[in-house]
């Protein structure tokens, strides 16, 4: 079981909402967690894991023999996204712009293209008790955040339940890091803001189709145009958090629901029942 956690805008509490969801489920069952909010990554500061290692994460990039380069062009004139480019007697190459397709090897006529590298990022692992904890985090200044999303999702594990912690956003990397999974939870809060990003993710979940879910978050502020808008999308409203100054500070002070309030523990694996209930009636008819 794969759940991603994602929210059409940032400060929502989707990260709050992954990590004691994991937090909850992991006294019982394997829970593999991952971040893949690699521009921003931060549910370590919450789960504390015990990091075991840490992993380099490159993609491809061309280097050119330039004595066996005949500048042909056939190199720049497949690259849709400029990195390669003749310039008088030369070809340059802008390692930043390429999106490692390898198109560019495939048409040397010369065989004067050869595979380098770029750094992307690196991949940290660890553990909380017996949880599985990766985390990608994108090297500063790079641009590109799904090549290193895929990677951080290599370590997901079907025989366990996997929770994502997405990027916020509709935008490409959100895509990849929900991409194969088994179910959606997003994560709102009933603003005329919160509202209109809310719409933009359902239409990019709707796409992928994927079964999705809500968390509403601060869900007595507000109005009820959110719980209209999900009524009439028919989209489940499978947990509401009240809004609670101790909540905030113990997110400000790196402290999950669960941990601030027990309780709670219990509403979060009656949510992951739901989504199994949700899964599993799609699976069979």
């Amino acid at each position: 079981m794969i759940i991603s956690v994602a929210s059409g805008k940032g400060g929502t509490g989707k990260t709050t909402v992954a990590t004691s969801l994991a937090l909850a489920l992991a006294p019982d069952v394997d829970v593999t967690f991952l971040d893949c909010d690699v521009e921003e990554p931060n549910a370590h500061l919450f789960l504390n894991p015990a990091l075991t290692g840490e992993q380099p994460v490159t993609t491809f990039v061309p280097e050119i023999n330039e004595e066996r380069c005949s500048l042909c062009r056939k190199c720049a004139d497949i690259c849709r996204f400029s990195a390669l480019a003749a310039a008088g007697k030369k070809l340059l190459v802008f390692p930043e712009l390429c999106h490692g397709c390898e198109g560019c090897l495939e048409v040397c006529p010369e065989n004067a293209i050869s595979a380098g590298s770029r750094s992307l990022g690196v991949i940290e692992s660890g553990r909380i008790g017996k949880m599985h904890f990766h985390s990608g985090r994108l090297r500063i200044g790079e641009a590109m955040a799904p090549p290193l999303i895929r990677q951080v999702r290599k370590w997901e594990n079907q025989s366990e339940i996997t929770i994502i912690d997405a990027p916020p956003g509709t935008s490409c990397p959100v895509i990849s890091a929900m991409k194969n999974s088994d179910f959606v939870l997003m994560v709102t809060e009933p603003t005329p803001f919160g509202l209109h990003d809310l719409r933009l993710a359902v239409e990019a979940v709707g796409m992928l189709g994927i079964d999705a879910g809500l968390v509403v978050n601060r869900a007595d502020i507000g109005d009820d145009r959110v719980r209209r808008y999900a009524e009439d999308k028919k989209i489940p409203i499978l947990l509401q958090i009240p809004f609670d100054r101790e909540i905030a500070q113990s997110y400000s002070q790196g402290r999950t629901i669960v941990e601030r309030y027990p309780d709670w523990a219990d509403k979060f694996k009656g949510l992951y029942r739901d989504i199994m209930r949700i899964v599993m009636h799609k699976e069979h008819g």
